[in-house]
């Protein structure tokens, strides 16, 4: 009876010590409690910016970041998925989420991202990431890339065609037009590209009057009696009657317009400026001015186009990730420094154009300090509220798009594209 006792009670000891050992096992096989997962696309770009950063880093000295590439759309497939399921299994600690995205995610999963306002000091980015980044007062997202917009120009064609570069400083879109048509008459080049399936210059033009597709509410949409958005339309066909426009369909057509010379001016988010300086043979034939505006109250020659910002999830880990961002891209000048001079990132935080690589003279644009520029222009741009449906609007006002240039009213155009988004976005 004692040897039974004593083989049951050993047989319990050695069960325990297994279960426990699991335990400690799982725990550990679950993360390395120092490694900090990232998701976010574009290797020479963001991953080039996040790998910056770890190298930058001075917390903990055995952490590691983790970076798992991930395109944009698949980052937008799987967070909706996973997060929709109720589960953060499989979930990063670090997201990239483009701004135009970023409420679509907070509003429908507000208890999933954890709240950065004890790390980060939001006054010190620029003031229109704070909108599309926070939710309810409460700040989410640590803004990062700024798709602050110029017009590039070619000085040649510029010259050639009588004008300088005073010219097309301040100046609206019906001006820039006026000045196209001089530049295709007097070199035979057109002004701009346009894809009529990407309408992202429609969001530039009516962001330098403040105004968006929906109202300040992020929710409700506004296309009829839009007074911007109804401009930008006439803009548009504008310019395609005018004959100053060279036609593209994807970003290779776009990169080759100008990289062979075919347009005098590109008119982008800042993001464009290495695709710029690829072609070499160019170097000193062009220049970035202010954005042009619309004939609109209140428009500046100022705005936006792309940009995103970092997430943490309400994952295990959070804390050590949101500290990581908050003492990078959160407050390091130096390293914003580096971001600008390594990678070719331009940040929203502001204290950062302080720094010396933000006041250096770029060759290739004859000299001109064009980070330091964008900075100023970035400073000027309206906040507007991105919300949910920036896409999903879009998407309506391609069709309608094409209708009024096939010569549907143009009031007519917009209030169908009202009734066609308040019918979808119920």
């Amino acid at each position: 009876m004692k040897k039974f006792l004593f083989l049951m009670l050993a047989t319990m000891l050695v069960l325990a010590a297994c279960s426990s050992n699991k335990g400690e096992g799982g725990k550990e096989g679950a993360a390395n409690d120092n490694e900090i997962t990232a998701w976010a696309w574009d290797p020479k770009f963001n991953i080039a910016a996040l790998k910056l950063a770890e190298q930058s880093y001075t917390g903990d000295e055995d952490f590691k970041l983790k970076i798992i590439e991930n395109g944009q759309p698949d980052i937008v497939q799987k967070l909706n998925t996973g997060l929709s399921s109720g589960t953060t299994k499989g979930m990063p600690n670090i997201v990239l989420i483009e701004d135009y995205r970023a409420q679509s995610f907070l509003q429908a999963y507000p208890d999933a991202f954890f709240e950065l306002t004890d790390y980060i000091n939001p006054k010190d980015f620029a003031d229109y990431k704070i909108a599309p980044t926070s939710f309810e007062g409460k700040q989410y997202g640590l803004p990062f890339d700024t798709g602050v917009t110029g017009m590039y120009v070619r000085t040649d064609y510029l010259e050639e065609a009588g004008y300088t570069l005073d010219d097309l400083r301040g100046i609206t879109w019906d001006k820039y037009l006026e000045i196209g048509k001089a530049i295709k008459e007097k070199t035979g080049k057109d002004m701009i590209t346009l894809d009529p399936n990407d309408l992202g210059v429609l969001r530039l033009m009516i962001q330098t009057a403040g105004s968006w597709y929906l109202k300040e509410d992020g929710v409700t949409p506004n296309l009829a009696g839009n007074e911007a958005l109804k401009e930008a339309f006439q803009v548009y066909k504008n310019l395609l009657d005018a004959n100053i426009v060279k036609p593209t369909s994807d970003w290779n057509q776009l990169v080759g317009a100008f990289n062979s010379g075919d347009v005098a001016s590109v008119v982008q988010g800042n993001w464009i400026t290495p695709s710029i300086k690829a072609e070499e043979s160019q170097s000193g034939k062009w220049a970035v001015v202010p954005t042009p505006k619309l004939n609109v109250s209140g428009s500046v020659n100022a705005s936006n186009l792309g940009g995103s910002s970092f997430y943490v999830l309400n994952v295990p880990g959070k804390e050590k990730a949101a500290e990581f961002l908050g003492k990078t891209f959160g407050s390091n000048v130096d390293f914003y420094q580096k971001l600008v001079t390594d990678v070719g990132a331009l940040g929203t935080y502001k204290p950062a154009a302080e720094g010396e690589a933000y006041k250096s003279n770029d060759e290739f644009f004859s000299g001109q300090s064009i980070v330091s520029d964008f900075s100023k222009w970035m400073d000027e741009i309206i906040g507007v509220n991105y919300g949910m449906h920036t896409y999903a609007i879009e998407d309506i006002i391609v069709a309608e798009m094409q209708n009024y240039l096939n010569g549907k009213d143009l009031d007519a155009v917009l209030k169908d594209a009202q009734k066609q988004a308040e019918t979808q976005l119920k």
